[in-house]
């Protein structure tokens, strides 16, 4: 399991670490019952601190994304897919309300954002 995370992004560690375990769990790269790295192994693996992955840890069980079994580790939780895609899409449809808006108060028009958004989808 790949992860990377910035030190010079705005977003706090623990959340780039549980972005990026959910998003493999929903693109299906991590399947149900799959066993993730140790709290402690990840932590040494990423040189960062344990009390900082074990905050991710507690974020996605606490969002239904793995599971802890005390001794034995923590797992990939089962998933309904479809409940997990429809989360993911409201999230998507928030943050572009959050965009339509914003345009609007500076004056842009469908076209200028549709051309943003095309140059942004190929960058990212």
């Amino acid at each position: 399991m790949k992860i990377i995370v910035s030190n010079s992004s705005n977003e706090p560690i623990y959340e780039q670490i549980s972005k990026q375990i959910k998003g493999m769990i929903l693109k299906g790269e991590l399947n149900e019952g799959d066993l993730l790295p140790s709290i402690r192994g990840l932590a040494k693996d990423l040189q960062i601190s344990v009390i900082t992955t074990k905050r991710a840890y507690d974020e996605l069980e606490k969002e239904g994304f793995i599971e802890t079994m005390q001794g034995k580790g923590s797992y990939v939780a089962g998933q309904n897919k479809e409940l997990m895609r429809e989360k993911k899409l409201k999230i998507i449809e928030e943050k572009l309300a959050e965009v339509v808006e914003e345009s609007k108060l500076l004056g842009l028009n469908y076209e200028e954002i549709e051309e943003m958004l095309k140059i942004l989808f190929q960058e990212v």
